[in-house]
């Protein structure tokens, strides 16, 4: 009888993702927009990777299609002629991405542009009035930007001066976290699978339960930090490797997952122990940071991990959206043409 009584308490369990959604905003983390309707995720997030994956599949050769004549209607040298029609498949990606879900779609700007503050302050800008044309209210975009020193500085600027919300990326330190908050900006993205990737390769330790997971210990650090100090600003895991990681960090603000690790939570019925709590976190006995460019620079390149897979991270996006513009460039173009 127990052991009926218990099969059927398993039968009715509600799936792991199911469990996740009572605790954590879950965001797919795809340019595939068809992939997003079984999972019914509230936002999703997209990067130069994704889009160039989603890019390839014929599903999409409308939105390519369109976004070239966009390119070749608006004029311009090539160089501003390539630059439209990327903008516009990053815009007709995510209004359609916002056809699937209730929420917010970020939009990423080029990561060529990290360390420029006024370059990507106007990228946002150009990227925010591209969805305005399309009918898309500012609300539901979050605009990504690199978490380097001056991309924190436009999220700021950004975020105070032209109400445009900002979803930080490339994350792995904690003074990357503590000056995003100061900086008032809407969501950070730590990168958890990219910071246990390092480990793996770069000391003797090649693999970490979920709870002493060093990507799930730098987001539970940032959380309670947050948190403590009243913090508005989100936290949304990202960059997962395994179900492991995401079900260690249950309760945090946002967790942005692949469609794979998404199916698989969804075919998982354990039960699902919250592993972060706000109440919790306010009282715990910790030190506030005061961060300034100054401390932010010699604190962050104090943290060897942070720095490589910053710079690894920024070079990858930037690698993909130039395989990106050399898929399209054969279609805008009959001849080179320069400025």
């Amino acid at each position: 009888m127990a052991e009926c009584e218990s099969l059927v308490k398993r039968q009715k369990m509600a799936s792991v993702l199911d469990q996740l959604k009572e605790l954590t905003v879950v965001v797919a983390d795809t340019g595939d927009f068809n992939a997003i309707d079984a999972y019914k995720p509230q936002d999703a997030t997209t990067n130069p990777s994704l889009i160039l994956a989603a890019a390839q599949m014929p599903t999409y050769k409308k939105l390519l299609d369109d976004a070239i004549e966009y390119g070749k209607s608006h004029g311009g040298c090539e160089e501003e002629q390539m630059s439209n029609v990327i903008d516009k498949l990053y815009i007709n990606f995510g209004v359609e991405i916002l056809k699937k879900v209730p929420g917010r779609v970020s939009t990423e700007v080029d990561a060529r542009l990290s360390f420029n503050k006024d370059a990507m302050v106007s990228k946002a800008q150009s990227l925010i009035q591209m969805y305005k044309d399309a009918g898309i209210n500012k609300d539901r975009i979050l605009i990504k930007l690199a978490s380097t020193w001056e991309g924190i500085q436009a999220g700021k600027i950004l975020e105070e001066q032209c109400g445009i919300h900002c979803n930080m990326t490339l994350l792995f330190s904690f003074a990357q976290a503590v000056a995003c908050a100061e900086a008032g900006v809407t969501l950070i993205s730590p990168f958890v699978g990219r910071i246990l990737d390092w480990h793996v390769a770069n000391t003797d330790q090649k693999s970490f339960k979920p709870c002493e997971d060093p990507g799930v210990l730098s987001v539970t650090k940032i959380y309670n930090y947050y948190k403590k100090f009243e913090y508005k600003t989100i936290v949304m895991g990202a960059s997962f490797r395994n179900a492991g990681e995401i079900k260690a960090l249950a309760g945090c603000d946002y967790l942005t997952i692949s469609p794979k690790l998404l199916e698989e939570l969804s075919k998982d019925n354990e039960q699902l122990i919250p592993a972060l709590n706000a109440k919790k976190a306010e009282a715990l006995d910790i030190k506030k940071v005061e961060m300034n460019e100054q401390k932010f620079r010699w604190s962050h390149n104090e943290d060897q991990m942070a720095v490589e897979k910053l710079s690894d991270g920024i070079r990858k996006f930037s690698a993909d959206a130039v395989k990106l513009e050399n898929m399209l460039k054969e279609r805008l173009f009959d001849a080179k043409n320069g400025c």
